[in-house]
């Protein structure tokens, strides 16, 4: 599989993605998660948005992932007051409700959406935060163009990070999910150790990042492997990417090692990967881009075999027309629940732009090059 032929097929679909991404980021800076699936047209995600961004970044399109952290940092900023309420509510020892916290998702000119949604997830706070400042050391960018969001964040995160809140698939509100305190601990440290804060906030930075490692160590893991959430004996896809590229958990560490192992063991087939055994979304088919962050997994623990494996079927979902989707529906898990999404949402979110950009991420990250695509700064 691993000809020059292939690499060739997969470094020209991760220029192509790169010139998608470019083509439909919206003027403020926010990437669509989806410009045509009916449950995401219009709106952006924090957390997709950050690891787009961070493919982006990886393949030194520089200025279109500035202009998301760009967009982030408004977004936060014009929710100065909201953020402030908050973190007093929660330091009087009286919390505000789950609906008074911060959206998980915004339309692209950013306000919040009128529909309903699942809307209290903390880690793409987390995750932005981090992808901006692996961004900037990235290229030699000061954060003073983001420190007030950061800052913003921070606050944020230091006062909700201990609540249950729904996990990144807007599932399962009332745990706390083992993949959301790696977002958090990510972005937390990221900050700290950027200089991003005043040396205080850097302190309960650090402190909350450890606190929340240990809650980790005491009750998120299961068999020596991250667990769903905490508590659970189950694993999620959405944890190798706790170890790459959150690097929270180190890959060739025994903890990383099991994880891997786990997550390759219980959720891969023939390659692709499910986001948890019990999934009915579209029937619990496999996602291209839980595929490559296994693939990143596997090539922080040193294993580029691997890593290439995953890659090699993540491009191999791509369609005619040159789209990676959210998920294919090749071993499904739950084949009869697949209907009832086609009539709620129709067909399967295509193109993802996450899964476009984790496809560029991995490849970046193997050492395959991709070509210039638009204008970078």
């Amino acid at each position: 599989m691993n000809t020059t032929t292939d690499l060739d097929a997969v470094a020209a679909l991760a220029a192509r993605s790169v010139a998608l991404i470019e083509s439909l980021q919206h003027p403020s800076g926010a990437y669509p998660a989806s410009p045509t699936f009916s449950a995401y047209q219009g709106y952006s995600w924090f957390r997709d948005g950050a690891f787009i961004a961070d493919g982006m970044s990886a393949a030194s399109a520089v200025e279109s992932a500035s202009r998301f952290f760009d967009w982030c940092d408004r977004m936060l900023a014009e929710r100065r007051e909201q953020i402030a309420e908050i973190v007093a509510a929660e330091a009087a020892g009286t919390p505000l409700p789950d609906e008074a916290m911060l959206a998980t998702r915004f339309t692209l000119d950013g306000v919040e959406g009128s529909d309903d949604w699942w809307d209290f997830q903390t880690d793409g706070y987390g995750t932005w935060v981090w992808a901006a400042v692996a961004h900037a050391r990235r290229h030699g960018l000061s954060l003073e163009r983001w420190q007030q969001g950061i800052r913003l964040s921070v606050d944020y995160l230091l006062a909700t990070w201990r609540r249950p809140c729904y996990d990144w698939w807007e599932e399962h509100r009332t745990e706390v999910h083992v993949s959301t305190l790696g977002c958090v601990i990510a972005g937390l440290e990221a900050a700290a150790d950027a200089d991003a804060l005043e040396p205080a906030a850097a302190d309960a930075a650090r402190a909350a990042a450890l606190e929340a490692r240990a809650l980790i160590a005491d009750r998120g893991l299961h068999d020596g492997h991250l667990a769903k959430w905490l508590g659970s004996t189950e694993v999620d896809g959405s944890l190798a990417a706790v170890i790459a590229p959150l690097g929270v958990i180190e890959a060739t560490s025994p903890l990383g090692r099991a994880t891997i192992a786990a997550v390759e063991s219980a959720l891969s087939v023939d390659g692709g990967v499910h986001r948890y055994l019990l999934d009915t979304f579209y029937g619990g088919g496999q996602w291209p881009l839980l595929t490559c962050f296994l693939g990143l997994a596997h090539h922080a623990a040193g294993d580029r075999a691997s890593a290439l494996r995953l890659l090699h079927w993540a491009a191999g979902t791509v369609t005619a027309e040159g789209l990676l989707p959210e998920q294919v529906d090749d071993h499904l898990l739950a084949p009869e629940r697949r209907q009832e999404w086609l009539d709620r949402w129709g067909p399967v979110a295509t193109p993802l732009l996450w899964s476009h950009a984790m496809l560029v991420r991995l490849a970046v990250e193997v050492g395959i090059p991709v070509a210039p695509a638009g204008v970078r700064a």
